[in-house]
């Protein structure tokens, strides 16, 4: 299988290595500095243990440079170049190419879909986690199993695609329920990624009473959304899972962290803001997640006046 990943950040250099063993990988990603380290170097993906192993993989900031025939577009951009990054997919490739988004946040799914077609699109979301440690260099932080679900009854099988994620060592579930998936994730991104950057710590480091009582806040007005929408979330009591996730993933940096701490936007729009919005539709408070988003938009306005 030809895969080309789009949006070699982290995650993606993380997907990029894993797959590498099993097929034809071409990472995609405007980062030169980074490109320019994985293809005289190699990427280097260090572990938790911290045993570290390198992949030659090829990279690229210009999509060109890759031969059309791609089997699998992997969108893993910023939510806000979904757009693009499914426009730049497209013409890559193969006449049976698929497009899946492992991205965070509401909409992904439905941006590719209006691009690609429907049936061209796989929806899905990971427990694992990633840092990038510099150019050319990620750091593994945290494992757990990647659920994928077709966008449409019409999208040829994706079992294939499971088939390989699995033999590259990615633990891989095929759902029929898009919304659980989606949702699933989007309330444990909720309960972690905004209070990590604000207060600049570690998944593990949120495993106070006083973050935690934030964290419950934030996750219980997300489901409150969640069941007005009548979704069945993919498990039974949300703010435990929210919190097994962060031992999971003790050391890792959420990526809505990573944005502040570079001065780079984040996707708080896609995450808590996302659950205002649909609050507002509905006529359900959601004072918390509102909070939170308030004070993300704060810090991306004010990141070159920092202290």
């Amino acid at each position: 299988m030809r895969i080309a990943i789009v949006g070699a950040g982290a995650m993606g250099s993380l997907f990029g290595s894993m797959l590498s063993m099993v097929s034809d990988v071409y990472l995609i990603d405007p980062y030169e500095d980074h490109v320019n380290a994985i293809n005289e170097k190699g990427l280097i993906v260090e572990q938790e243990d911290k045993t570290s192993a390198k992949f030659r993989i090829f990279a690229a900031s210009d999509p060109f440079q890759v031969k059309q025939g791609i089997d699998l577009a992997i969108i893993f951009t910023k939510s806000y170049m979904t757009a693009q990054a499914a426009k730049t997919a497209l013409p890559l490739l193969s006449e049976k190419g698929l497009i899946l988004t492992l991205q965070n946040g509401l909409g992904n799914m439905e941006l590719i879909a209006d691009i690609a077609g429907k049936q061209r699109t796989i929806a899905g979301v990971t427990s694992h986690g990633g840092t990038l440690a510099g150019p050319g260099h990620v750091r593994h932080a945290g494992k757990g199993p990647t659920y994928i679900a077709p966008a449409s009854s019409n999208t040829p099988s994706i079992n294939h695609i499971k088939d390989i994620f699995q033999a590259a060592g990615i633990e891989t579930i095929i759902s029929q329920n898009l919304d659980t998936l989606i949702w699933g994730k989007l309330i444990i991104n909720a309960g972690i990624n905004a209070l990590a950057a604000i207060i600049r710590v570690p998944n593990g480091t949120l495993l106070t009473p006083e973050s935690e009582k934030i964290m419950e806040q934030a996750v219980n007005e997300a489901v409150n959304i969640a069941n007005a929408l009548n979704i069945e979330l993919p498990y039974d009591k949300p703010f435990e899972q929210v919190k097994e996730v962060c031992k999971k993933t003790f050391a890792n940096k959420a990526s809505m962290l990573q944005d502040i701490l570079r001065g780079a936007r984040t996707e708080i729009d896609v995450i808590n803001q996302a659950i205002v919005k649909k609050g507002r539709e509905l006529g359900i408070d959601t004072p918390c997640n509102a909070f939170l988003s308030d004070i993300i938009k704060a810090l991306e306005a004010t990141w070159e006046n920092r202290i």
